[in-house]
């Protein structure tokens, strides 16, 4: 491609938000370009749900609203104009049946996320979407509004642009943080970028002799300043550093920008027995292996690579004879084992992130269209946008409603030029 192209709605880059923008726009009429910098689309969304692809919640407006902890308001049309139902008939009727699972989440009943991906492309097909491989340089804007882009091999005028280039985390997916580029091009502020539903590091460094460990069934507590902010039931992993697993990505987004050095995460790992039935349970043990040594007792209550860090926390010495400790040991090791401590240092680097927090200011796009209000006929879609959600399907019902109302928008602005 040299020279000069021409079409009506130029979108950038295929995720999830992009899909749903190029379809949109095409079913409105407009004639649509989708330019992808990777050799295939949905790169992301072929990776999310750990290859499942939680595709949204199934919930009302208001269980919507409460699951985005980062400017609710601003979606309110845009979700308004497209619910989960939505999602959901929309996907069924490209052909891909769903289910749904604990929690609301909503997956393709052959938990492939290939499944979502190829039928977003099926209906770009259908639609006529021309999709080209391309490296966008910067925005082509003219007397205070956008005329297309320019690529690497030439400039292609269009009558809108839609930028839905996502965040900063997996960036091997595209998610680089260029859009952003572009935006700040075209005037606009970005909210510093930062992580979200993101492994944490912790002051602990005992971590480390448990790496790859993965607790499933135990109970979390996130508090900030001491004071519960958060609390789960599920699967913890041990990292090299900290502690990642499905409830730690959840805490993350919980915790408030610039305050993870004063969060802390409180572990039960036996929720199942309250203080007393876990002293009960101990002196069984102890009375089943009299003489033996604390480190074989707590053999029987945790997985091997915990039990040289649990010695070491409760005080209490490997060797020491069962039979020999005493009431105040059995509280302290039975306190440990309800309320072990991390105490957080910093996310993981944002590339290890599922979402990023962060992105283009929303005071200045439109949340009626997701034009910008500074460039007109610019667009905003998905992760781009200073917008972010909880686990649990939320933040690709995000990309979908704000892709579908920015594709909407941007062909009713082409059909009025």
């Amino acid at each position: 491609m040299k020279g000069e192209t021409l079409t009506d709605v130029i979108v950038v880059d295929g995720g999830a938000a992009g899909m749903m923008s190029a379809i949109a726009a095409a079913e409105e009429g407009a004639k649509v370009l989708l330019l992808e910098k990777n050799e295939k689309l949905g790169r992301k969304l072929a990776i999310t749900g750990k290859g499942r692809c939680n595709v949204t919640n199934d919930c009302d407006l208001q269980t919507l609203m409460e699951n985005i902890p980062n400017n609710a308001r601003f979606l309110y049309g845009a979700f308004s104009r497209c619910l989960p139902s939505d999602i959901k008939a929309f996907f069924e009727s490209l052909g891909v049946p769903l289910k749904t699972e604990r929690g609301r989440r909503v997956f393709p009943v052959s938990d492939k996320a290939a499944d979502i991906v190829n039928a977003l492309q099926k209906r770009l097909a259908e639609l006529h979407v021309e999709i080209k491989r391309e490296n966008v340089r910067s925005l082509f804007i003219e007397n205070g509004a956008v005329r297309g882009v320019n690529t690497h091999n030439g400039q292609i005028r269009a009558k809108a642009v839609i930028l839905a280039a996502g965040g900063k985390s997996y960036p091997k997916t595209g998610s680089d943080g260029f859009g952003y580029t572009l935006a700040k091009q075209a005037g606009h502020f970005i909210v510093e970028p930062r992580p979200s539903l993101c492994p944490l590091v912790t002051v602990e460094t005992w971590v480390g002799q448990a790496v790859g460990l993965t607790l499933k069934n135990v109970a979390i507590k996130l508090t900030c300043d001491n004071k519960p902010i958060y609390e789960d039931f599920g699967e913890l992993m041990f990292t090299l550093d900290g502690v990642g697993g499905a409830t730690v990505l959840s805490a993350s987004a919980h915790i408030p920008n610039g305050m993870e050095s004063h969060c802390a995460l409180e572990i039960d790992l036996k929720p199942a027995l309250s203080e007393k039935q876990l002293d009960s349970r101990i002196l069984r043990d102890f009375e089943s292996l009299r003489g033996k040594p604390f480190s074989e007792s707590l053999r029987k209550l945790l997985p091997r690579e915990l039990v040289e860090p649990f010695a070491e926390l409760t005080g209490i010495s490997p060797d020491k004879k069962v039979d020999e400790i005493n009431k105040n040991e059995r509280k302290i090791l039975a306190k440990t084992l309800k309320s072990l401590t991390f105490h957080i240092k910093s996310f993981r680097p944002i590339v290890e992130a599922i979402v990023t927090r962060g992105g283009v200011s929303v005071k200045e796009i439109s949340p009626k269209t997701m034009e910008s209000r500074l460039c007109s006929g610019l667009f905003f879609a998905g992760e781009m946008i200073d917008v972010d959600a909880y686990t649990g399907g939320f933040n690709l019902q995000i990309a979908f409603s704000t892709g579908k109302l920015a594709g909407v928008s941007s062909a009713n602005l082409v059909k009025n030029i």
